[in-house]
């Protein structure tokens, strides 16, 4: 088959889409409101469209079809603060203002704000067990995650709480450089800190019973907050031995992460994740997990729930991106390059239709899904763009259909609009990686 009839058969295998703020914009989503989870991506983490169209699609799954966790690519701690406001219940003591560290624009923007205040009014007009949560499922903001163990124990048992003060003593001296306990690892050979953490989650995890009845939710928050500190341990180790450990280690935190919320809900619960292209696409489809034995939590969703996990991808042609140049670096709004022509994405702009779903599953578009299975490239922008050098640190080889169940397509996107923040130092919150 030549390369000029692929855009046609995607043009009639397309779904044309409305505007993301438009009523129908999610009721083709609906065929995938059996799944336990649906994994939503995106092709950058300052793009307007993808936001907004996350949004809608997640809006519906829980208004329609009963989904009450929302699960993004962002720190629980963080993440926390804002389930505490959309589900009405009072703030922790102590804990700071979320997303405040680079890169300050992929939770603090617009997009976001809207869909927090749809979910607050949600949540105001159902109990406690209807109501949908706003989980982090990332491993970075060791500091807040520390904070959250201890206040917890402090309040639940405060014999465990100072065993714990104790045991996370190893880790303070490196709380605002935390890569800098990797480098002092590496060069002492050993893990100083390792014990106590593993240590701390497992005594947590045993009284789980006991801490459980004294409080479910807060339970679930010093769990997953133990939980982050022990992986986070191990990710600053291993970013220092290079290869794909770390990168596996934050995408099985991830997942971990995502099921324990779903076990903590009951057999019932059903998630949305919204995370990048890179990390909901099956890695086993694409050149991370080939060529650099890197996996994702896609892959993971997939191995463990089959057909129960929907794993949707986005994409565009051109438009605007809000991205930094370098890491810590202030935000800018770049002109995002035309796709190339041996892209995935420039198939898609050939088909002529602007905005589109497209399913990939199998049995459901033969010909033109048969005419995708073909390797080709397919681009990944994450916080950091260089449209310079953009093929080579922004585009990798993938399958597409083996990649996602579907596909959204906007042919041109804008960037996010950020909201006003006082900026945190520290380290960057999706360090040494940009997606």
């Amino acid at each position: 088959m030549t390369t000029d009839s692929i855009p046609a058969l995607i043009r009639a295998a397309a779904e044309p889409l409305p505007d993301p703020g438009a009523p129908g914009f999610a009721e083709p989503f609906d065929r995938f409101a059996g799944a336990r989870v649906v994994l939503l991506g995106e092709a950058s983490h300052g793009t307007s469209e993808f936001y907004r169209a996350r949004a809608a699609i997640t809006r519906r799954l829980v208004e329609r079809h009963g989904f009450t966790i929302v699960a993004v690519e962002a720190d629980w701690p963080d993440a926390a603060v804002l389930d505490r406001q959309v589900r009405g219940r009072p703030p922790r003591e102590g804990a700071e203002p979320p997303f405040r560290r680079f890169p300050t624009w992929m939770w603090r923007n617009t997009d976001v704000a809207a869909f927090l205040d749809w979910l607050r009014g949600w949540n105001a007009g159902h109990a406690d067990g209807a109501q949908a949560g706003f989980y982090g499922l990332d491993l970075y903001n060791l500091s807040g995650s520390i904070e959250a163990v201890l206040g917890y124990l402090d309040r639940v048992d405060p014999e465990a709480a100072k065993v714990a003060r104790e045991r996370y003593g190893c880790l303070m001296p490196w709380m605002e450089e935390p890569q800098d306990y990797g480098r002092m690892s590496l060069s002492r050979g050993y893990a100083p800190c390792e014990e106590a953490a593993v240590r701390t989650l497992r005594d947590i995890l045993d009284r789980s019973m006991d801490y459980a009845r004294a409080g479910g939710e807060d339970f679930l928050d010093a769990a997953a907050s133990a939980r982050l500190v022990k992986n986070a341990e191990a990710y600053y180790r291993a970013m220092y031995y290079g290869g794909a450990k770390s990168w596996n280690l934050r995408d099985t935190h991830m997942f971990e992460t995502l099921c324990a919320l779903l076990e903590a809900k009951g057999p019932g619960a059903k998630a949305v994740v919204w995370a990048h292209n890179s990390h909901i696409g099956n890695a086993a489809m694409t050149e991370m997990g080939r060529e650099r034995g890197e996996l994702n939590i896609g892959q993971l969703c997939r191995e463990r729930f089959g057909a129960g996990a929907a794993l949707i991808g986005f994409g565009t042609h051109a438009g605007t991106v809000a991205c930094a140049t370098d890491w810590d670096e202030p935000m800018e709004v770049k002109r995002v390059n035309a796709s190339r022509p041996d892209s995935y994405e420039r198939l898609a702009h050939e088909s002529g239709v602007r905005r589109f779903l497209l399913d990939l599953r199998e049995g459901v578009h033969p010909p033109m899904r048969d005419a995708l299975m073909e390797e080709r490239l397919e681009r990944f922008i994450g916080v950091i763009y260089r449209p310079e050098t953009e093929r080579w640190s922004h585009y990798t080889e993938c399958t597409l259909p083996g990649q996602f169940d579907a596909y959204v397509w906007f042919d041109e996107t804008t960037a996010v609009t950020p909201l006003p923040t006082r900026v945190k130092e520290g380290p960057e919150e999706t360090y040494p990686f940009g997606l």
